[in-house]
């Protein structure tokens, strides 16, 4: 039983899966004192007390915009992590979260802003890009002027995201270097979409100064792209993205290709990036593209409670939350515990890897240390240290794979003035 909310705690204006009435009946039905459940296991909690049951608690996960896969994934984890008092237990049919826990998703602008607000204590959870949390964490990259988030911890690696740079079918552009002098969203100033466009952009020999940048989040990048008033617009996420699907039903839409040697030599740049591919299957109409990809990471603060995070873990992996999660979204389908500490790039939680020992060696999970008072935070397969970026963020290292020719003038465009504001609506991720 989770709520899941646009903006800040105070204005709910979206309800998701079980919804506000069902969660007050629950609350009402159960009582705050009186009848507590059993939850994950259907005798006690993470440490088996009824005191940890009968203590309600709210917590936030900040997620990204409404029209991408953050939100949605955001809702269905919440559901997942929930038990409030008066829930029925996990082996009755009732839900395996974490006793007297209410979570709570929320839309932000994306991973940048959930690592800050962790960073600040605003948030408990935040679903984050791992090349984000990589540099948050060793205070690199895009975090260079910003310093280090020291604190900052790995509950579970998701799933893999997609880069998607979509233009209008009767375009004259076909490829990334084709964007000089055109008007193109480049994500939401500060979002994670925004660092893996200037790096796409760079490999291309392109800055954002190349082009009439826009700073919007990807609703209204859809429809000024509809419209004519955008030539292109960047946004990453898990196929499929609802703004992407929707767009494609009333204006043809193509992916532009980020594959061959550009991807090749961004992936030996930027570990993170990845080759992958967004299939012919994920959008109705539009072929699929090869492109690159990154893990999307659940990061919280370490000093979140050890035993807190544990049960979040714990519910998280359940077996009778599978189904949940494949009904409710594609790329939470392909969610699983075998990769759930693959290429972290940051420390697991303690609480989170002592739920990991456990299960070691079980189904194909890797071994985790077991991690002891003492122990430094652990790490399990962390990539080689990224290449450091300029504190803007504009990567230098990776050259254009083949001499360009001279750009063509470009047409004049029929975008608002460069540097538009960003709009309200979907935040990006």
């Amino acid at each position: 039983m989770a709520v899941t909310v646009t903006g800040t705690m105070g204005g709910i204006k979206r309800l998701g899966l079980s919804g506000l009435a069902v969660l007050a009946l629950a609350l009402l039905v159960g009582g705050l004192a009186g009848n507590p459940a059993r939850a994950q296991d259907g005798a006690g909690g993470a440490n088996g007390s009824d005191e940890a049951e009968t203590r309600m608690r709210f917590l936030r996960i900040g997620t990204g915009s409404t029209g991408g896969t953050y939100f949605p994934i955001g809702g269905l984890i919440a559901n997942v992590i929930s038990h409030p008092p008066g829930s029925r237990p996990c082996d009755k049919g009732g839900s395996c979260g974490v006793p007297g826990l209410i979570a709570v998703a929320q839309s932000t602008a994306g991973a940048v802003a959930n690592v800050d607000a962790i960073a600040t204590h605003t948030l408990d959870l935040g679903l984050a890009q791992a090349d984000v949390a990589y540099w948050a964490y060793h205070g690199t990259g895009i975090y260079g002027d910003k310093g280090a988030v020291a604190d900052l911890r790995a509950i579970a690696m998701l799933f893999p995201e997609a880069l998607h740079v979509v233009v209008r079918a009767d375009s004259d552009i076909q490829g990334i270097g084709d964007l000089a002098g055109k008007a193109v969203s480049v994500g939401e100033d500060g979002s994670g979409t925004q660092v893996d466009a200037r790096i796409i952009l760079a490999a291309h020999g392109l800055t954002e100064a190349d082009l009439e940048p826009h700073f919007l989040r990807p609703g209204p990048s859809a429809d000024r792209l509809a419209r004519g008033e955008l030539d292109a617009f960047f946004f990453v996420a898990a196929p499929p993205v609802d703004t992407v699907t929707q767009l494609a039903r009333h204006t043809p839409v193509r992916l532009l290709p980020v594959g061959g040697e550009v991807a090749r030599q961004v992936n030996e740049s930027f570990p993170f990036l990845r080759p992958g591919r967004i299939p012919d299957s994920a959008y109705e109409g539009v072929p699929g593209v090869d492109t690159l990809t990154v893990g999307a990471v659940l990061v919280a603060s370490a000093s979140m409670d050890e035993d807190l995070a544990y049960g979040i873990a714990r519910a998280l992996w359940h077996p009778n939350q599978r189904a949940l999660f494949e009904r409710g979204h594609p790329a939470a389908g392909m969610m699983n515990i075998v990769d759930a500490t693959q290429g972290l790039g940051i420390p697991l939680h303690a609480g989170a890897a002592r739920y990991y020992f456990e299960q070691g060696g079980a189904e194909g999970v890797p071994p985790v240390a077991r991690p002891t008072s003492d122990s430094p935070p652990v790490d399990p397969g962390a990539p080689a240290p990224l290449p450091d970026l300029p504190a803007d963020g504009l990567p230098t290292v990776v050259a254009d794979p083949a001499p360009k020719p001279a750009p063509k003038p470009a047409p004049k465009s029929k975008a608002a003035p460069k540097a538009a504001p960003t709009e309200s609506g979907n935040a990006s991720q």
